[in-house]
């Protein structure tokens, strides 16, 4: 009986640089530059085109949202796709003296980006995985008007200027209670998803709010280790060291949702949580600027949320489905 190794996918052959705009998708492609229109027709039109030529990956920015369709239609075709970081592409780009900015030079300049570093291809994301992102993401917008319209709200004498803010304040509350209450419902479609939230929510101090945050944010959370896991939430100090000089360390980079969802919660841990409690003391004792001390203390949160949730993937599925 003849035997069937698994093998890692082919290297793409050919990288395809994809500047994506509002209205306009700008493709470097064997050399050619291309146009399509950001719409649903557009995409259709950008992956007939790629479908032509085996073996092509294309690299694209994250562009704060505009990338969404077009990615989903190039996964949706079975076309590699990889979403990269602006920031790294400008600095190689400006590494090599290059300056101009328009959309095929960037389209260009993604393209030399794939070839030069080769990028991972990004997965394609579940559906309730997006949807639990946008629910979130309208939750994060409606508490933050929340606490701009009680900021506003303070100190007013005009009967009729508080009645206005106190609706207003209302509104924000049923809001956040229904967004919330369909994020439930949400859950209960992904059972996966439901048992990974319960086991952040079980760790004290996390709660609720904060276990679909992180997990919005960071859905490699428990596939990766201590060090991956706290460098892409941006919670890892870098060293600043030349020759005899010793510089502090610093965090910088990551996904600052990750670092806002866990600010509360680290305030709250430094009271009422013994052994956080103990870190942040220790290191103010040792001079440690309270900024630096809660940042280890959310990286400590992180790195043990993180823990937890490789246990429950590596817990037997009896214990997983017990009552």
């Amino acid at each position: 009986m003849e035997t069937i190794l698994e093998t890692e996918p082919a290297a793409p052959s050919l990288y395809v640089g994809l500047d994506v705009a509002k209205a306009t998708l700008q493709i470097h492609l064997q050399g050619k530059q291309l146009t399509f229109p950001n719409t649903p027709a557009g995409h259709v039109r950008l992956c007939k085109a790629l479908a032509a030529v085996p073996g092509a990956q294309v690299v694209c920015e994250a562009t704060g949202g505009y990338e969404t369709p077009v990615v989903r239609a190039l996964h949706a075709a079975q076309i590699r796709v990889s979403v990269v970081n602006p920031a790294r592409v400008l600095h190689a780009t400006q590494a090599q003296g290059l300056r101009a900015k328009t959309d095929p030079c960037d389209a260009a300049a993604l393209t030399d980006y794939g070839q030069r570093f080769q990028p991972p291809a990004t997965p394609p994301r579940s559906r309730v995985q997006t949807q639990l992102e946008a629910l979130v993401l309208w939750l994060t917008q409606t508490v933050q008007a929340q606490a701009v319209a009680k900021t506003q709200a303070e100190h007013q004498d005009n009967p009729f200027v508080a009645a206005q803010h106190a609706l207003r304040l209302a509104h924000y509350e049923e809001q956040i209670e229904a967004v919330e209450a369909q994020i439930q419902v949400l859950l209960g479609q992904d059972e996966v998803l439901a048992r990974r939230a319960e086991c952040l929510d079980a760790i004290a101090g996390v709660g609720p709010r904060t276990a679909v945050l992180v997990l919005a944010h960071l859905p490699e959370l428990g596939r990766l280790n201590r060090r991956e896991v706290a460098a892409l939430a941006g919670l890892a100090p870098f060293a600043v060291d030349s020759g005899e000089m010793k510089g502090a360390r610093h965090i910088r980079g990551g996904r600052s949702e990750v670092r806002r969802a866990l600010y509360m919660p680290a305030l709250t841990a430094i009271r009422s949580n013994k052994v956080l409690k103990t870190i942040y003391e220790k290191l103010i004792a040792g001079n440690k600027p309270p900024k630096v001390a809660l940042t280890a203390v959310m990286r400590r949160m992180l790195i043990h949320m993180n823990s937890e949730l490789k246990k429950l993937a590596a817990a037997p599925a009896e214990e997983k489905t017990a009552e």
